[in-house]
């Protein structure tokens, strides 16, 4: 696919901008400017308020990543795939292939290292793009988010699991919440684009969650820069709308029948 081999053509050469989307209008905003747009399970806090990924269906990523799909025409648009949706080599084909043909995105994401190796491999015979996600892996865990690679064998592990999901065939992987020195040597040893979120300058490209670069989650995480004060926009808006109407000025003439 041209889009995936453009991508991999941006190592070592040029940033990549990741960003993700869960509905048409937003997607068609930001796919002017990135490289990748990604259908994040995160649309469960984001999006629903939800405490956990783990809660996010099949049916909601497809549902989404339709709206977003009508609004991207230049980016690579990937899907997370939610939580128990790719245990074995069987459920992660079926339910992948469901995924692509409903919604006609160009890849599917997965967390995880060499647990997942078998299942990585699997897809990609079967002419699946998949795309990595390492370190913080939200579907994981349980409790407080802490960012990898501070302890040794912590270091260690994630440089096999790098390795190993590379080899299994990912064109990309994520690396979130990650020590800047273990994401300088992962990003160095990896010959596909690494993807940081929380994991320094030292990666190929960068990806945040657009509802909160725009400021409109009010987000309290390390890694998370607000670029734009949407709800100050939004909150203008409606006190306008709100002054019209009271007033009588709103629908005037040019917005009545």
């Amino acid at each position: 696919m041209k889009k995936i081999q453009k991508l991999l053509g941006k190592k070592n050469k040029s940033k990549i901008i990741c960003l993700t989307a869960y509905s048409k209008n937003i997607a068609e905003v930001i796919d002017k400017f990135t490289d990748l747009i990604l259908v994040g399970d995160s649309l469960g806090s984001v999006l629903y308020n939800y405490n956990s990924t783990r809660k996010v269906t099949l049916n909601m990523m497809i549902e989404h990543t339709k709206s977003v799909r009508k609004g991207v025409s230049s980016s690579l648009l990937v899907v997370d795939m939610p939580y128990n949706t790719y245990r074995t080599k069987n459920e992660a084909l079926k339910n992948c292939r469901k995924v692509i043909k409903e919604t006609n995105c160009d890849a599917i994401k997965l967390e995880g290292g060499t647990k997942i190796v078998p299942i990585i491999k699997h897809l990609v015979q079967k002419k699946i793009h998949v795309m990595g996600h390492l370190g913080i892996l939200p579907q994981s865990v349980k409790g407080k988010f802490k960012f990898k690679g501070k302890k040794p064998k912590e270091r260690d592990q994630m440089i096999k699991d790098a390795k190993a999901i590379e080899q299994a065939g990912v064109f990309s992987f994520v690396l979130e919440g990650v020590e800047k020195t273990l994401s300088k040597i992962i990003t160095k040893n990896s010959t596909v684009p690494t993807i940081g979120i929380g994991a320094s300058e030292n990666c190929d490209g960068q990806i945040l969650v657009t509802d909160d670069l725009i400021g409109l989650t009010k987000s309290k995480i390390k890694f998370v820069k607000e670029f734009s004060n949407i709800r100050k926009i939004i909150s203008n808006g409606v006190k306008k709308y709100r002054y019209e109407v009271l007033n009588k000025k709103f629908p005037s003439k040019k917005y009545s029948y």
